[in-house]
Formats: structure tokens, sequence, C-alpha cells
């Protein structure tokens, strides 16, 4: 998940019984300090934090002098406390095992080498969906076991789109204009907008835009925002969206999901792990279907396949457990296909190791969703996904992208706002 747009997964996704089932279960495997305790930091009592103590007690099933400490940290304290203890080289209280986001991990494998050990010497990294290995791979090496995937998917009220007089197969590998057409159609016949976007956030642009293969560095160093079509192209659909009224404005986490729970707009298009938000109002079942995210029309590259968000394990080599640590994630999270129909079916976590797309959990139906088996269509999906690199200024780069939304959606120039992303950019990679 993703702190810097709606990647966060904040609040709203399950119900609140789930979240004390969630923390009841972190705090399980939390014991007296032993010599053979893992200390694992993460974030999400209702996701990332359940999914690893699941991981542990089917560990310790066969290793039962393993204990486990998950420990929930936000996103941000993770990322301050590496960086805070990496600068001054001390080791002291970090844990065996962290997760990290995607795209803010190249900052650390560059800045601080030596500090994670490299995965790919002990686990098989073509079990996994290429994008994710890609992600944390520098000089060679991969350092994370990688875990939940951002795919992404056209979620949409099919009743919506059947009153405007649109079929499921209408909304079967389109382009972002086609979509722009059926949405102004839609608002006209029935009066709910397309979708809902806070201008603080980019991540509609990012779906777009990794849907090519292109991301807002080039080489991972350099800034890739002048000279890069498919950037240019995605925040000029945005701002037709826009002008065309199709997107309703919000502020923050919890307005932005209460605009679809609530049912005021007709299509989220968004990583997988928005499901557990969209299902969390049962009087909705049957009304939603997903599609593949539009192609980003005229681009090259363009596919209908993307990302947002995502998380992966990492070792840091100043694990004193650090044999065991590695044994742990390739046992369980490298190789437990069982292991992965749990989490989907409980988190609605759809995770990168490409055997799982086999099981049960994953090829079954789902009636919310009008018996579509989006769980293999979301795997099928994930394969597909472009490679990009997402480099070490990341998270600058989306801030200066972030500065600029309001005026484009205000009908600003697109070309100055490209120079002004560009000179941002620059100047916070000095």
């Amino acid at each position: 998940m993703n702190v810097l747009g709606f990647g966060a997964r904040a609040g709203g996704r399950f119900a609140a019984a789930l979240v004390g089932a969630a923390l009841l279960a972190s705090t399980a495997f939390v014991g007296a300090a032993s010599a053979s305790e893992l200390t694992v930091w993460c974030w999400d009592p209702n996701f990332n934090i359940p999914a690893m103590s699941d991981a542990a007690a089917r560990y310790t099933k066969t290793h039962p002098d393993t204990t486990f400490n998950v420990a929930n940290i936000t996103q941000d304290e993770i990322n301050q406390k590496l960086q805070t203890q990496f600068l001054a080289g001390v080791s002291d209280g970090l844990p065996d095992i962290v997760l990290i986001q995607d795209d803010n991990v190249q900052r650390f494998l560059q800045s601080f080498p030596g500090s994670f050990v490299p995965l790919s010497d002990s686990i098989d990294m073509s079990k996994f969906a290429q994008y994710k290995v890609a992600a944390a791979t520098h000089d060679g090496k991969s350092y994370s076991l990688p875990f939940d995937s951002g795919v992404a998917g056209l979620f949409y009220r099919s009743d919506y789109l059947e009153q405007a007089g649109y079929k499921p197969e209408d909304l079967q590998n389109i382009s972002w204009n086609k979509l722009i057409e059926i949405g102004k159609d839609v608002l006209a016949k029935t009066g709910h907008q397309l979708v809902s976007m806070d201008y603080n956030g980019d991540d509609l642009v990012i779906l777009m835009m990794q849907s090519t293969g292109q991301w807002y560095l080039k080489n991972g160093k350099e800034p890739n925002i002048l000279d890069n079509p498919a950037l240019k192209t995605a925040l000029q659909t945005f701002q037709t969206m826009a002008k065309d009224g199709l997107i309703k404005p919000v502020s923050g986490w919890t307005d932005y999901t209460g605009s679809f729970t609530s049912g005021q707009v007709a299509a989220v298009p968004q990583g997988v792990w928005i499901t557990g938000t969209i299902k969390s109002v049962p009087d909705q079942s049957g009304k939603w279907r997903v599609a593949p995210m539009p192609i980003l029309e005229g681009v090259e590259g363009a596919t209908h396949f993307t990302s947002n968000g995502g998380s992966s394990w990492y070792v840091l080599a100043s694990s004193k457990h650090q044999d065991e640590a590695v044994d742990f994630l390739k046992t369980i999270w490298g190789a437990d296909v069982d292991f992965y129909q749990g989490i989907l079916v409980n988190q609605g976590a759809v995770g990168s190791l490409l055997a799982a797309r086999e099981g049960a959990a994953y090829k079954a139906s789902d009636p919310f969703f009008n018996n579509e088996p989006v769980w293999q269509n979301f795997s099928d999906w994930l394969a597909k996904v472009p490679t990009v690199d997402y480099g070490t200024y990341t998270p600058e780069a989306r801030m200066a992208v972030r500065a600029q939304i309001p005026a484009i959606a205000n009908g600003g120039n697109i070309d100055e706002a490209l120079q002004a992303i560009d000179a941002q950019l620059r100047q916070q990679m000095q």
C-alpha cells in the first residue's frame, strides 16, 4: 500500500470484528525473547499483520522452537526507523524481517548496500510475478520475497451500466477514450459520475502510465517527465475526465471509499486490494463486476495490465537469525500454495507466487461479482503487468506530480505542468 496516494490501505476495508481478530492473531506469536524468536515489522491490522501471523502459525507447526513477534508499525515509521539507523550504522532494535513498499525499496538497496540479505541466493525468483521481482533487484540480485500484488482492474457497477444500456462485454478490453464515452453516457442517463479521486493523489495517473511500461524515472535515476508520452497522455486523459464532469472530487481515504460504498460513482479503477472495501456492503452483492483496465490509446507499449501499490518482505543482514528468517520465507511465502488460498479468502490478498493461481480459492467464482472468477482474472493479469524501474526518487516524483494535479484538473496547461514537475523533481534530486 502506499502513503503517497490511495495505495495506503487505511480503514474501511473489513468489519471491526476482523480488526480485533487480526490484532489477536498478531499478538499470539509475541513471546519472551528467545534464541529463535523472529521479529517482524509490518503495518495494517486488517491485511499484512493477519497474513504474516497466519504464515507464522503454519511455520511453527513444523518448527515448534521458533516464535514470532509480529509488530504493528506504520509504513512511515518503518521507513524513518530504517533510514535513521542505517545512516547511523546502528542495528540494535531492528527486526529480522521487514515489510517495505515496492516503489520505495530501491532507495534502501542503493543507498545502504549490504543492509539486506539477497534472497535470490536461496529462493527461486522465477516462481513469482516478474514485475515484483524486478522492483527489488539491484546489481543482479533480488532482495525481496514478493508479497501482495497491486495488480489493478476496473471495478464497476453493472447495474448502473445496464441502466445506461451497456452490457459486460462492452467493458472488455476497451480504451480510456471509450470509457470516457461510456462514462458521459452513464452520467447523462443515471446521474452517477464515473470515478472519484482525491486531487492530492496521483493513483489514476500511475495506473495509466505503468500500463505502458513507463514510470516517472528512467534507468531508475533520471527524470522521465518531459519526453514521456505515457505520462503526458495520462495527464491529458485525466484532464478530459475532469473537464467532462466524470470525476467526483473527494478529500481523504474515508471520503474516497465512501464515494463508491455509498453508490455515488459507477466505477473504481484500482489495485486488487480495494476488493475488501467494495465487498464491505453486502447489499451491493451482484451489482459489481470487474473488467480489465482500459488501454492508454496511442502510446507505445500500452497494455490492459497495470499495478498500484504492493509490498514485499525483506530479511535484514543484521538479523541474528538470518538463516531461519530466510527458511521461513522460503517455506511458507515461497512455496505454501494452501497458505495463499487462506489469505486470499480471509484478507483479499492476491499474492505474487504464481503457483498459487492453481489453488481452489483462486479458481472459485464470486457471487458478489456476478459469479465471475475475479481472483483467477486478477492472477492472470498479474503475470502480464509491465515491469518498471521505480528507482530511488519515486516519492519525490509523485509529490511533484501531485502538486500539479489540481491545476491540471481545472484546465491548466499540461506542458507547463510537466515543466514544473520536472523542475521540482530535479531540485529534490540534487
